[in-house]
């Protein structure tokens, strides 16, 4: 069966679809009617849109696909409260979202609501590598475009929708490093914060980063109002060396700098997340190092034990340590969450199921990947920096974004405060 190669509709800007609509002689009204089924209706097949003559539908049909995940399997885990999707795009490439539902708990002006978070991908894969993350190990295949990053929010908003519920926050904190696909990601977000679109308040969006010190830099020129996200994971460089390569090309000062530098252009606080892994980042001089980077700064901090993660020698850090950690970054003024593991049961964390389809490594690989992390992360303990370096696709990645033009100012997203 051959690839669909139609562009996603969920991509399309409305200038572009407007001008489709008027080179093929159809009425502009028809392009709002289209946009009406796409965005509020949740149409994933032209054939459902009664309101369009039947030849445009089929005209519709052929040149767009109105859901680029419409091959999904779902899991459910934590009584119905978290809900894992393994899509299947196009040509054969894997990436997953999360849904989790959270009940309703009394703000801070009173009123009870709940939230219905997705965490989705930006890329099938991911360069970067991180050890203690299962998309780490099945490495970088593509980008995602407009649409097939969109479109695993729709589905996940349908898919509440039939529960009676409402999707109030999305997360870019699933496969792939989203500033690595950074021109996608923005006009992602400009279409879900458009009120004419999906009408997501843009402050209702965290887009999270391994540490892309130019993509930081970008954004903060762009002066979005989503929430940035740094997944930290260590202050001190040797051991950050080991747990996210990146810091091998911008170290860990460089990267809380440029963060530093966005929460005070854009007033948005910045939130820092460290996966704690047992005896490895969990120690007082650990917390301390972070206190010290992080002290003053407008930022939060979530503490999250690491979830299992097949082929690795680690283990999550028990929670009384994660709490002495919270205990002493809030004696330093630092606001902290820790966060609870959801869904374990069907490979919630990022890029299992993935695996799971990618099938078991060889026997000889795992030993050996295994045994590595364990000698560096004991050479990070002591303070050693590591020497070898980036892998090679985490190279040709950063090589492929710098060679991509400037992000033009109008695909930031507006700054609405619609859920």
């Amino acid at each position: 069966m051959s690839a669909d190669l139609r562009p996603g509709l969920a991509g399309i800007p409305p200038e572009s679809l407007a001008a489709w609509f008027a080179e093929r002689g159809h009425a502009s009204f028809r392009a709002r009617q289209l946009n009406d089924a796409l965005w509020a209706g949740g149409a994933t097949a032209a054939a459902s849109i009664g309101t369009l003559p039947a030849v445009l539908r089929s005209e519709i049909d052929a040149a767009f696909s109105l859901d680029t995940v419409a091959d999904t399997e779902l899991r459910l885990a934590d009584d119905g409260r978290t809900e894992k999707a393994l899509h299947r795009l196009a040509d054969g490439a894997l990436i997953e979202s999360v849904v989790m539902h959270y009940p309703a708990r009394r703000t801070a002006d009173g009123q009870q609501r709940e939230r219905n978070t997705v965490c989705i991908s930006s890329q099938a894969g991911c360069a970067v590598g991180c050890p203690f993350c299962a998309t780490g190990e099945l490495g970088f295949s593509r980008d995602l475009s407009t649409a097939e990053i969109v479109d695993q929010v729709r589905s996940a908003a349908r898919r509440l929708a039939r529960r009676g519920r409402r999707l109030t926050n999305v997360v870019f904190m699933g496969m792939g490093e989203p500033l690595l696909n950074l021109d996608r990601v923005l006009e992602a977000i400009s279409a879900l914060a458009d009120p004419d679109r999906y009408g997501l308040g843009a402050r209702h969006i965290t887009v999270s980063t391994s540490g892309v010190v130019p993509g930081i830099r970008r954004l903060t020129a762009l002066g979005p109002q989503f929430t940035l996200a740094v997944s930290l994971h260590a202050a001190r460089d040797p051991l950050r060396d080991v747990l996210v390569p990146l810091n091998r090309r911008w170290p860990v000062a460089e990267v809380v700098g440029a963060a530093r530098d966005h929460a005070r252009v854009t007033g948005r606080r910045v939130s820092y997340e460290v996966t704690l892994i047992d005896g490895v980042n969990d120690t007082d001089a650990d917390a301390d190092a972070l206190a010290n980077l992080l002290r003053g700064d407008l930022c939060h901090v979530n503490l999250i034990p690491m979830n299992p993660v097949a082929h690795t020698p680690w283990t999550a850090s028990p929670i009384e340590r994660i709490e002495r950690i919270a205990a002493r970054l809030r004696r330093a003024g630092i606001a902290v969450t820790i966060r609870r593991n959801r869904g374990q049961e069907v490979g919630a964390a990022c890029g299992q199921l993935a695996a799971e389809r990618a099938g078991e490594p060889a026997a000889p690989a795992v030993a050996r990947r295994r045994e590595l992390l364990v000698v560096r992360s004991a050479a990070a303990l002591r303070g050693e920096r590591m020497t070898e370096p980036a892998e090679a696709g985490l190279v040709a990645a950063l090589a492929q974004d710098e060679d991509r033009p400037p992000v033009a100012p109008l695909a930031a997203a507006p700054a609405t405060t619609a859920g």
